[in-house]
């Protein structure tokens, strides 16, 4: 070593010089960075473990093909909610206007966040867990956060695909079971179930047959064994499309993804035949301007954005973690963030298609009963005969002739109107009736099945397609929770994924009781929504202010080949956190002006009634969104205060197989500035652990020092090629 190297060693102290890291990277003769190994540790290297270290990263599963990755992303990311959730949004508020404010923030929020979880789980290849935990060790919560949300999720989404399941089943059959009302004897007269009457046969169906409702959520009324059966069957699709990891779920992506899309377009197609399905259609499309003033539609739009694209939930990072490191992954971002807003317009067409033709049954059959009603006035001289228009044929009487007759019973009746019980059957009151969810699943589009030709064919295609839907977003879902579990705390993939699938189905039990369909209302209102948005605006913080933007850009510049667009810099630094965090003011003011409640199904009554949540349901409530949201302060304090390792206090630097990998080496307090040179003094040190890229020989910036408050530092290096997240 030349005498006028530079060097440090500690004062009054007679231990022997420890040259820095700068001057044994300065001095070392040419290196072969494809077998050489440098390590300032102080420690002997264990060759063994660091083999082993290698062999994980290299065996690491990977996806068979792009198509295969594509098309789990677009599973995971398209969902029922673009089939009954979107339609209810578009119809709401303001029909094609509301596409304008979805589009915007689906460009300004969805895009850029989207593109960044996928690049983050590319780049780093790991899991939730391990990601957050090697961009930012205090914000390691967020992928533990996250694990439990999708926890949560799985639990009641799975209980949507059970109730798919049934209907499914029930489906073989000519006439559909929900297409009358059932018969019962009251003693040797044979009458129409009087719930049933006072309702319809697809609701009877719905909350009597299907579920079996209690009348509110106090009363559990036992299990369901029906929804017992079928949600066991939900979970065990799961757990063999998931057992075998990517190998198996993989494989099922390719008809879970495809095939809704068949069914979506044959639907269109016989839709668009059916009588009445252009009024629609033009309902939907035709915009009401003054919604878009409205603060609320744009707060549910950005809402439905967040939802969509599976953002926070760990999926979507756990898959693109599988990718090769040199994948363009803003192109996937690009293309899966369009493919799922035109599935919901797709899916929003074939709904409103649907409803047309419903609403002018509906209308139809209004007309009918009200001209009867009419028609028994004029024959008790209620009415007389001089009002009605001579040119009316009650035998054939269209809802335009109706339309002109009630016009003018109600204007020369205006005194006594009210007393003849007519209804003014417009359509477009029936195109007004919103329905989302599983109003509009298993009631509102059941009914219209129930009218189409060869109806059993249409209504298997359609709660196949269901099934197949909440499948690839439950592989996604699933994913966020075994991905981040395995990477970290290397489990057996198949015994984690079995004994997850069973202790969920033993949770979910809850939701099969006969009150079970409030729980769901519960979880779905209340278990994700909070955490997740809290989630996200956390995930874009510790990647653009605490890793640091101009940082993250270079990295996926060497990762991609090519820079991104300045775009995503600024929405990443500054407007993707602004409307998220204007988002989760909004739905805290939500949550605060709105009480929580349920729309419970009253049997007495054979109608649906708005209940406030008891107490003890309220504790749960709270409960679920505090339990979701402690891993972020609770690993936060954790590692602040030294109670757990961060891997933040360590140094070392290995070369092996062109990368450099990162182990862990205790350092002195006070001594590491002198330990580790910088070659760039003048810039301010990152609060946290950096994880450099090196550029290998040549490169202006092989190196990089950070310090922590607590005055340990660390640094990490690596190359794109394979990054590391042992921290």
């Amino acid at each position: 070593m030349p005498k006028n190297s530079k060097v440090t060693q500690r004062e009054h102290s007679s231990e022997h010089v420890t040259e820095s890291v700068a001057d044994l990277l300065a001095h070392q003769e040419p290196v072969d960075y494809k077998r050489s190994v440098l390590n300032v540790t102080g420690e002997a290297w264990n060759k063994q473990k660091e083999g082993e270290e290698e062999l994980e990263a290299e065996n690491r599963p990977a996806w068979n093909s792009k198509l295969q990755y594509i098309l789990a992303q677009i599973g995971y990311s398209v969902g029922l909610g673009n089939v009954w959730r979107f339609p209810y949004l578009c119809q709401k508020n303001g029909g094609g206007a509301y596409l304008v404010p979805y589009l915007v923030l689906l460009i300004i929020i969805g895009l850029p966040l989207f593109f960044l979880e996928l690049a983050v789980g590319q780049r780093i290849r790991r899991g939730s867990i391990g990601v957050w935990n090697y961009i930012c060790p205090r914000l390691g919560g967020i992928g533990y956060a996250s694990c439990l949300v999708c926890f949560f999720v799985g639990l009641y989404y799975n209980v949507i695909i059970g109730w798919s399941i049934f209907y499914f089943f029930k489906s073989f059959q000519y006439p559909l079971p929900w297409s009358e009302c059932p018969i019962v004897k009251n003693g040797s007269m044979a009458v129409v179930e009087p719930e049933c009457e006072r309702s319809s046969a697809t609701t009877y169906f719905w909350y009597r047959e299907t579920l079996d409702i209690s009348n509110s959520i106090s009363e559990s009324g036992g299990l369901n064994w029906k929804m017992t059966l079928c949600l066991l069957v939900a979970w065990s699709l799961v757990g063999l499309a998931m057992i075998k990891g990517i190998q198996s779920s993989g494989k099922v992506m390719y008809f879970s993804s495809l095939f809704p899309y068949l069914v979506l377009v044959c639907f269109l197609v016989r839709g668009l035949l059916l009588r009445g399905a252009v009024d629609g259609i033009m309902h939907m499309f035709t915009p009401k301007l003054d919604k878009m003033l409205d603060p609320q539609v744009w707060r549910e739009a950005a809402t439905q954005v967040f939802f969509a694209l599976g953002l926070g939930f760990g999926g979507v990072i756990a898959f693109s973690s599988y990718n090769k490191q040199d994948n363009n992954c803003h192109f996937d971002a690009t293309l899966v963030s369009f493919i799922n807003f035109f599935t919901s317009v797709l899916a929003t067409l074939v709904v409103f298609a649907v409803l047309g033709f419903k609403a002018n049954i509906m209308n139809e059959k209004c007309v009918v009963e009200n001209a009867e009603k009419i028609l028994g006035y004029l024959n008790t001289n209620v009415l007389s005969h001089d009002l009605i228009p001579p040119h009316v044929n009650f035998s054939h009487l269209t809802a335009k002739d109706y339309n002109e007759m009630y016009r003018v019973i109600m204007t020369v009746k205006e005194g006594h109107f009210k007393e003849l019980g007519l209804d003014a059957c417009l359509l477009e009151d029936e195109l007004n009736k919103s329905v989302q969810g599983t109003g509009l699943a298993f009631i509102a589009f059941t009914e219209a099945m129930t009218h189409f030709p060869a109806s059993p064919f249409w209504s298997v295609m359609f709660f196949l397609m269901l099934i197949n839907l909440g499948l690839g977003s439950m592989i996604g879902t699933m994913s966020g929770i075994t991905t981040p579990i395995i990477d970290t705390f290397k489990v057996r993939k198949e015994v984690f994924t079995v004994g997850c699938c069973i202790f969920a189905f033993v949770v979910g039990l809850i939701f099969v009781q006969r009150s079970g369909n409030y729980f769901v209302t519960m979880f779905d209102d209340y278990s994700a929504t909070l955490p997740l948005t809290v989630v996200v605006i956390l995930e874009n913080i510790a990647v653009a202010w605490i890793y640091g933007t101009k940082k993250f850009m270079q990295e996926l510049t060497e990762m991609l080949g090519f820079r991104p667009y300045q775009f995503y810099y600024y929405t990443w630094k500054y407007v993707s956190p602004i409307c998220m965090a204007v988002l989760m003011t909004a739905s805290i003011i939500q949550l605060g002006v709105s009480p929580p409640g349920y729309s419970a199904w009253i049997k007495e009554e054979a109608a649906e009634k708005f209940l406030f949540y008891p107490t003890w349901a309220m504790a749960i409530l709270i409960s679920l969104i505090i339990l979701a949201s402690l891993p972020l302060p609770l690993v936060f304090i954790l590692r602040q205060f030294h109670l757990v390792s961060d891997g933040s206090n360590a140094l070392s630097v290995t070369y092996k197989k062109g990368r450099m990998m990162k182990d862990i080496s205790n350092l002195e307090d006070n001594d590491e500035t002198r330990f580790i040179l910088s070659k760039v003094p003048s810039e301010t040190p990152s609060p946290m652990p950096t994880h450099r890229s090196y550029l290998g020989p040549g490169s202006n910036s092989p190196m990089e020092m950070s310090s922590a408050p607590n005055g340990r530092y660390g640094s990490g290096y690596l190359l794109a090629s394979t990054p590391e997240s042992e921290l």
